[in-house]
């Protein structure tokens, strides 16, 4: 059997601070919560336990606290915007079936231990927390996963005897002497690490020092010391103790995740706008799908031959389902009746059209970029105005991630008619009127109505026609410079095999790092568990004293170029001598689109090598090619917003915002600001904007 005990309050507390604040659209703060689940998801890939209990202290005081009044004086309470989060926290456990234990009088270390003691033959218990004190619960069958600043250090009898010279049970005898300020545990005054660590070395327990105090080999200060504070050790041994017989239920089988209820889970999650996290926990569409609040009413659905057999009304609600970029299957909500109208006939285009042509009726679909991008395939244009709940969904939500109707009727609480079929499209189509009602509302409640219609909507437009256009390339030019680029790897690997002495896979991060740290031995700066790192940071460091590693840097540069830009891009060039890349609008939190299949926003720029790429995109005769940008416009917005006089002075006088930081923060003369020195500002005012 394996357990996993969990000391919530340090994990939680971990997460909270890892984790810069987040909220949801209402003001809920969410980033403990957020942080709390993936740590123990994370956790539950890695251990793969049969059971999993999570420990909370409680507010009443401890036995601890009677026993010594100045037990945890002084800590600061518990911040609000994380007091805010922990029961929250714990109904999200309680709903996707984790035990949360709790006992009155009692400090979940002493959970902690009382569990992870109950584990004897086979059992494997795993401790995850963030706080030293549990090392002294580490056995033969328990082992503590120590959440740190650099990632989780992994702790068994040999890791601790490695880092503190001691055995488990010795931890409680270092800090009978050396005290803990954290939770105002007194030691022995004037002894800290270094000599409580000597001390137990040597006579491993507070016994054995107070049983030979006269015959120590120790200074006389020190001993004095030790005999007036006798009390005051043995006092902090026992508050500083875990205890292992804690109140609690030892029945293992009741720490099986079982009895949650995932509805409740979904639909609390979805509150809180955590949909990548129900992806994580394995909940899915159909999952989504069953916490739509359905109405008494049903919708009924007719198939038809064409869209002229449809009863037009004011308002359309329309889903498409797309293959290859061609609508296949349209699904069309009138309000009262959904129409399914498959595309088999030469006719779909032309009516289609005509529905959209005409500004009489209000049209509202999901993924209007989709849409225009297959009218301007078909040789025309969608006039008026049309709603997008997509888009609506990423005004309102830009973090959302997921923006199907499915998901966002659960988010926006939308109460949907039924629908008597499985067809996702048609499911789709019946929740869009509801759901658009729900989202117009909100973007009206929150001023976002000019954002949508005049500026997402309309970007749409263009990204779909920049879509369908696509951007010319010098097919020759980048099969030539592949050559050339060829030429220089083979001449940069043949290089690399004389400084070696012997031929080996570059390309092998192990072959590598045998050759460099063990062959010619270049001083190692990081070991994995399959071996020595080679990765590019690594790497970087050495370049300059070694010769051998900045021809292997400069052959991976080039190699690289060569696969991903020259041989990917060439295989991307349609018959018209066109590279055509999606343009994703809701994948970002700032606003800036995204490219992919193929990604056209990294072609490299920053080396000579990699500018060369860029010779290769061109414009066609008769055309030029412009390249505009705007000047720092989000430190505009800033400076606008923060009403930063600074700021504005610079704008408004033409000087370079970066370089006028630089001279700021560095606390010299605009003219000796170094680029480097302005790289560095211009770091920090884009952070400041984008939260970091």
């Amino acid at each position: 059997m394996r357990f996993l005990v969990i000391d919530g309050n340090s994990i939680v507390n971990r997460a909270f601070y890892g984790i810069k604040i987040l909220t949801t659209k209402d003001g809920r703060y969410t980033n403990a919560i957020q942080g709390f689940m993936n740590i123990l998801l994370n956790l539950r890939n890695e251990y793969k336990p049969d059971r999993v209990a999570v420990a909370f202290d409680m507010k009443a005081p401890t036995f601890r606290h009677k026993m010594y009044s100045e037990y945890k004086a002084g800590r600061k309470g518990m911040p609000e915007e994380l007091h805010q989060q922990m029961p929250v926290l714990k109904e999200l456990l309680r709903d996707l079936g984790y035990k949360i234990v709790e006992c009155e009088g009692w400090e979940a270390d002493d959970i902690l231990g009382t569990l992870s003691h109950a584990c004897t033959g086979d059992d494997k218990c795993f401790i995850a927390t963030g706080d030293r004190d549990s090392l002294q619960l580490i056995s033969d069958n328990s082992t503590v996963l120590l959440a740190t600043s650099k990632g989780t250090v992994v702790f068994d009898k040999s890791k601790l005897f490695d880092e503190y010279g001691v055995e488990p049970y010795q931890m409680i005898e270092l800090k009978a002497l050396q005290g803990d300020s954290s939770d105002n545990i007194p030691g022995i005054p004037g002894v800290g690490p270094k000599t409580a660590g000597d001390l137990i070395k040597k006579y491993r327990t507070v016994d054995d020092i107070y049983e030979n105090i006269e015959t120590l080999d120790i200074k006389e200060k020190l001993r004095e010391k030790l005999t007036a504070n006798k009390d005051l050790a043995y006092l902090s041994r026992e508050l500083g103790t875990i205890r292992t017989d804690a109140p609690i239920c030892l029945d293992f089988d009741e720490y099986t995740v079982s009895g949650g209820d995932d509805s409740k889970a979904i639909k609390l999650l979805s509150s809180l706008e955590m949909f990548k996290m129900i992806e994580k926990i394995g909940f899915t569409a159909d999952d989504m799908t069953a916490q739509i609040q359905e109405s008494d009413e049903t919708v009924e659905v007719e198939n038809i031959a064409s869209f002229s057999d449809m009863e037009k009304s004011d308002s359309l609600y329309f889903v498409f389902e797309y293959n290859e970029q061609e609508i296949v299957r349209a699904a069309v909500n009138n309000g009262k009746k959904i129409y399914c109208v498959e595309n088999n006939n030469f006719t779909f285009a032309s009516e289609l059209s005509s529905i959209f042509f005409d500004e009489s009726i209000e049209k509202t679909v999901y993924n209007v970029k989709l849409l225009y991008e297959w009218a301007f395939r078909h040789g025309f244009e969608l006039k008026g105005k049309i709603n997008d709940t997509m888009l609506a969904g990423y005004v309102l939500s830009p973090t959302g991630g997921d923006y199907s109707p499915s998901r966002l009727a659960v988010e926006y609480s939308a109460i949907i008619p039924k629908v008597e079929t499985d067809s996702e499209i048609i499911k789709d189509a019946a929740a869009m009127p509801a759901l658009w009602g729900r989202l117009l509302d909100r973007i009206n409640e929150n001023g976002q109505a000019d954002l949508l219609w005049n500026i997402e909507i309309p970007f749409a437009r263009v990204l779909a026609s920049m879509e369908v256009k696509g951007f010319l390339v010098d097919r020759q030019g980048i099969i030539d410079y592949g050559e050339v680029l060829q030429s220089k790897i083979d001449g940069l690997r043949d290089e690399i095999y004389t400084l070696a002495g012997e031929e080996f896979n570059i390309n092998s991060p192990k072959q590598l790092g045998e050759i460099l740290f063990n062959k010619l031995g270049i001083p190692s700066k990081k070991k994995t568990k399959s071996g020595y790192s080679t990765s590019a940071d690594v790497l970087e460091e050495l370049a300059d004293s070694y010769p051998i590693v900045a021809s292997v840097l400069e052959y991976r540069t080039l190699a690289k170029l060569k696969s991903t830009y020259c041989e990917g891009l060439v295989k991307e060039i349609a018959p018209d001598g066109r590279i055509r890349s999606t343009l994703n609008q809701t994948e970002t939190r700032t606003g800036r689109i995204s490219s992919a299949e193929p990604n056209l926003q990294n072609i490299p720029v920053r080396t000579p090598v990699g500018k060369e790429m860029r010779k290769f995109f061109v414009a066609p005769e008769g055309c030029k090619l412009i390249d505009s940008d705007y000047s720092q416009i989000e430190l505009r917005v800033l400076a606008h917003i923060a009403d930063d006089k600074a700021m504005i002075d610079a704008f408004n006088n033409n000087a370079d915002i970066h370089t006028i930081t630089a001279a700021q923060v560095f606390n010299m003369p605009v003219e000796m600001v170094t680029p480097l020195m302005r790289s560095k500002a211009k770091a920090v005012n884009f952070g400041i904007v984008y939260g970091i």
